[in-house]
């Protein structure tokens, strides 16, 4: 069982997902092994905020050559969860217990 102060790990901060902020939708990278139900939990614990949605994708390993074809770098697998606020709720992620 994942600790639940574990189960976030950071807010994603790109052009798209700020955008999608606008419509209620925030993203965070999340724990390998994180469910739905633990997002929502973790949420309420460290934001104070109920999730209306939660989906939950995972990102595949990520190969590159560097240099002329010599180093060999792999990125692991990453889950993203996309967390959806019902209303006009807003999420600030400095505003974290």
């Amino acid at each position: 069982m994942i600790a639940l102060k574990d189960v976030l790990v950071k807010p994603i901060q790109t052009e798209k997902s700020v955008a999608a902020e606008a419509k209620g939708k925030y993203s965070f990278l999340v724990h390998p092994e994180a469910t739905k139900p633990l997002v929502k939990k973790a949420l309420k614990e460290f934001y104070g905020i109920t999730a209306e949605n939660v989906n939950i994708s995972t990102l595949p390993e990520k190969t590159r050559l560097i240099g002329r074809g010599r180093i060999l770098k792999r990125r692991r697998d990453l889950k993203k969860a996309v967390v959806t606020l019902g209303g006009k709720k807003k999420l600030d992620f400095n505003a974290f217990k």
